[in-house]
C-alpha cells in the first residue's frame, strides 16, 4: 500500500458516518422519519430507494447543507449540521455527474483542487491517486473536457484517495455507465475500502449495489424497511434482493 494514500484515521470503533433517529425535510414536507443508518471505516453501504424516498435528503444532512428537525448526524465524530465546513473536510462527495475544469488536465485538475482544499503536501499523492483510481498514465495530461463519465469519476476517486479523507458519498455514480466502465467503477471503491474508506452509495442499481457492497440498506417512505449483509463468496441473491426492493415498504430497521 502507497504511504501517501493512507486514509485519515477514523475514530475507533464508532461508525464513520451516522444518522440516529434523524427525521428531516424541507419547508413544510418531512421526508425522514427517524432514519438510523451507520456506515463503518473500510465498509461500502448501498442506499437503495425509489424516487422521493429519502435518499438525497441523507446525502444532504450528512454534506451538512440542511439540518435535521431532530436526532443526531456524525461525520467522523463531527455534527455536520453544527460545523458543516469542518465536516466536509473529512468526506468526498461524488455527485452523478462529476464537474471538473474542463479546459485543465486530470493532473491539473487534481492539482487546482487540492489546493482549494489547501491540503498540504497532497501534490505528491496525485500520481499515485491517479493510478489507484485506474485512470490510464496516458490520459493524465489530457483535458478533460474529451472525457468519458467514467475517466471523470476516477478523477474524482483519484482526488479523494489524494485527500486522504476516512468517508466517501455517493449519488447514483454507475448511471450511464456501461458494463466495463461499471467493472472499472468497482475496482476504484475496493481500494478505497481497502484503505479504510467508510463508503456510502445511493443508488437505484440494484446490481451494482449487490456486486459491490458490503450492507444494503432499503429505504421506503423516509426510513430503512430492511438492512441485509453480503454473505461469504456468493455475496447477495439478486433475485431476493429484487423481491425486498420492490414489495414495498416494511417497518424501520435499525442500521448499526
Amino acid at each position: 500500500m502507497n504511504a501517501l494514500l493512507h486514509a485519515v484515521a477514523p475514530r475507533q470503533k464508532e461508525p464513520v458516518l451516522e444518522a440516529r433517529a434523524v427525521t428531516a425535510g424541507y419547508r413544510d414536507k418531512t421526508i425522514l422519519h427517524g432514519l438510523d443508518l451507520a456506515v463503518h471505516a473500510g465498509e461500502i453501504y448501498a442506499l437503495l430507494g425509489g424516487n422521493g424516498a429519502g435518499k438525497t435528503t441523507t446525502l444532504s444532512l450528512l454534506l451538512g447543507l440542511i439540518a435535521p428537525y431532530s436526532g443526531s448526524l456524525n461525520v467522523n465524530g463531527i455534527d455536520p449540521s453544527a460545523e458543516p465546513g469542518l465536516a466536509r473536510r473529512h468526506l468526498a462527495y461524488i455527485p452523478e455527474n462529476v464537474a471538473l475544469y474542463e479546459h485543465l488536465t486530470a493532473r491539473e485538475n487534481l492539482a487546482y483542487l487540492l489546493d482549494l482544499a489547501r491540503q498540504e503536501g497532497a501534490h505528491a499523492a496525485i500520481g499515485p491517486a491517479l493510478t489507484a483510481a485506474g485512470l490510464a498514465e496516458s490520459a493524465w495530461d489530457r483535458r478533460v473536457a474529451g472525457f468519458s463519465k467514467g475517466m471523470r469519476q476516477k478523477v474524482a476517486i483519484a482526488l479523494a484517495l489524494a485527500r486522504r479523507v476516512p468517508a466517501l458519498l455517493l449519488d447514483e455514480p454507475t448511471s450511464g455507465l456501461d458494463p466495463q466502465a461499471t467493472a472499472e467503477f468497482h475496482t476504484a471503491l475496493q481500494v478505497l475500502r481497502e484503505r479504510g474508506v467508510a463508503i456510502l452509495m445511493v443508488t437505484h442499481d440494484l446490481l451494482s449495489a449487490a456486486d459491490v457492497a458490503d450492507r444494503i440498506g432499503f429505504l421506503s417512505k423516509g426510513c430503512l424497511s430492511e438492512v441485509v449483509s453480503s454473505a461469504g463468496a456468493e455475496r447477495f441473491d439478486v433475485r431476493a434482493l429484487y423481491r425486498r426492493y420492490t414489495a414495498g415498504s416494511e417497518p424501520c430497521a435499525s442500521s448499526s
